[in-house]
């Protein structure tokens, strides 16, 4: 193994070079495109007895390496654990053709090597699981050495892969990740749902309040956008037949980023024919309960300062109603002077384009910061949801609901409008906030309102995004997305090496 005195890095990458031309001269492949694997760490671990004395082929990164007298020890990891490689001479077979390393040649592999070890299943003296070597072959000569750690949370982003290796728990934590769409896609497919795919690209963008993302199609010579929602192509589906379907993929909202929001995100969202919002109310607690029974095997969570408990009762809050509460004002009724004078003397923040909406939700969110849920907000005013239906006992309210916890909204569903006249008025309000500057209103879909004249069911939606796993896991969007979206950035050591051949701006 390499030198533990040379700390230098591009000294380290040398000598390893150094070691991989050494291994070519041998006429070892260094880089073979096929292992002859036949089990996985864990698979030995788990049922040791069943594997003990037997012969099998195992493969890994090599994490450790300890050398002592006649025999060299070595830890091997895959992604289902670790085990102990047990090397001696008299036990190694001799065969560069098949690309076997033999005792003396040992001394070219490296931490962060992978390697394939063909031997016994056995127990050392101190009664560790090990395989005792009878064939060593190398499967990847690394480069460069791994890391103790990372300098920060900016390079573990960056940097996902050396992540992933220093701390196993991140592993874990993505696996959870995978684990918690997959629930929700068995759930709904248990439910009678269907899977769908619509268009990422749209020549009219809706279904959110958000600012997309603009691009252009070569080919057709016109300007597309990346979707906010997969509402309106879903409800098409709906008008064509279909009842229960659900999408499941990435979302783009050009807007800004913080410890609970990307601008690349993923989502499941379902639309359910001949079914209302307080059908879907239920459906989603359901949901949401078997999520967290079935991943983390409870129902309480504690995230963000805030504790709740999915399997509790759900609280519905009325969103008039709380506002009149704590502001003293009727967000149906009161003008929006008098709105404005009341965030101000309260101290509450407005984002955004400053119109009636953003004057309300700016409110909301005071309130909501200080709500634990688990809560429905229910009883949303008709000009603040361009997409719902009307109640009909009251028109000016809608059939819509929100899925708070831990001060937060997670998720946003309702009875859709399948009145072509009254979707055409909700989207011209939209189209006229939008050419007073809110560039997060929803535009003119009138291929949408064409699709309801021919008709569409009583029909019932709802969307969530991986906001939901991030809250359950107490993490940031950051840290809980493989790749997150960063300005791009150059380690160091990468600009040194490659510096004959990077453009000049790539050097600094």
């Amino acid at each position: 193994m390499e030198d533990s005195l040379k700390s230098n890095l591009l000294g380290q990458r040398k000598i390893r070079l150094e070691k991989l031309e050494k291994i070519k001269q041998l006429g070892i492949n260094p880089y073979p495109s096929k292992s002859n694997r036949d089990l996985g760490i864990g698979e030995i671990r788990k049922e040791y007895e069943k594997y003990e004395g037997s012969n099998h082929t195992v493969a890994g990164r090599i994490i450790g390496w300890r050398a002592h007298g006649k025999l060299v020890f070595a830890d091997i990891k895959d992604i289902s654990g670790n085990i102990q490689v047990i090397m001696k001479e008299e036990w190694l077979e001799k065969g560069l053709k098949e690309g076997f390393l033999d005792w003396v040649n040992l001394e070219l592999l490296d931490l962060a090597d992978f390697i394939e070890v063909n031997g016994e299943i056995s127990k050392s003296k101190t009664g560790e699981i090990s395989i005792l070597a009878k064939s060593i072959r190398l499967l990847t000569k690394s480069l460069r050495p791994i890391p103790r750690k990372l300098k920060s949370k900016e390079q573990k982003f960056r940097r996902r892969y050396l992540d992933l290796v220093i701390n196993s728990d991140r592993g874990k934590l993505f696996e959870r990740k995978a684990k918690f769409w997959q629930v929700q896609r068995d759930f709904l497919k248990d439910e009678g749902f269907m899977e769908v795919e619509v268009p990422i690209l749209e020549t009219v963008t809706g279904g959110a309040d958000a600012k997309p993302f603009i691009t252009h199609h070569n080919a057709l010579d016109i300007d597309l956008y990346l979707r906010i929602s997969t509402e309106l192509y879903q409800k098409r589906l709906i008008g064509g037949g279909f009842e229960k379907i659900y999408t499941f993929g990435p979302h783009f909202r050009n807007e800004g980023m913080d410890d609970e929001h990307l601008q690349e995100f993923y989502d499941i969202e379902w639309y359910w024919a001949y079914a209302n919002y307080k059908d879907n109310m239920d459906l989603v607690k359901r949901l949401l309960i078997d999520v967290a029974q079935k991943i983390y095997g409870k129902s309480s969570f504690t995230t963000r300062g805030h504790t709740f408990d999915l399997a509790s009762e759900w609280e519905e809050i009325d969103f008039v109603g709380v506002i009149k509460e704590n502001f003293n004002v009727d967000i149906l009724n009161d003008s929006d002077e008098k709105i404005l004078e009341t965030i101000k003397e309260k101290g509450v923040e407005i984002e955004g384009e400053i119109n009636r909406n953003r004057m309300i939700d700016n409110m909301w969110k005071y309130i909501r910061a200080n709500i634990s849920g688990p809560a429905f907000l229910v009883n949303h005013p008709v000009f603040f949801s361009p997409l719902a239906k009307s109640q009909e006992e009251n028109p000016k309210l809608t059939e819509r609901f929100q899925v708070i916890i831990a001060g937060s909204e997670l998720g946003n569903g309702y009875s859709e409008i399948n009145d072509p006249q009254d979707q055409l008025e909700r989207f011209l309000e939209q189209q006229r906030l939008r050419e007073t500057g809110d560039e997060e209103a929803q535009m003119l879909d009138i291929d949408f309102v064409e699709m309801l004249e021919y008709g569409m069911p009583p029909t019932s939606g709802y969307g969530q995004s991986e906001r939901i796993f991030w809250f359950l896991e107490d993490i940031t969007a950051r840290e809980g997305t493989l790749f997150p979206q960063m300005r791009p950035e150059l380690d160091q050591f990468t600009k040194e090496i490659y510096s004959d051949i990077l453009p000049k701006g790539k050097k600094k």
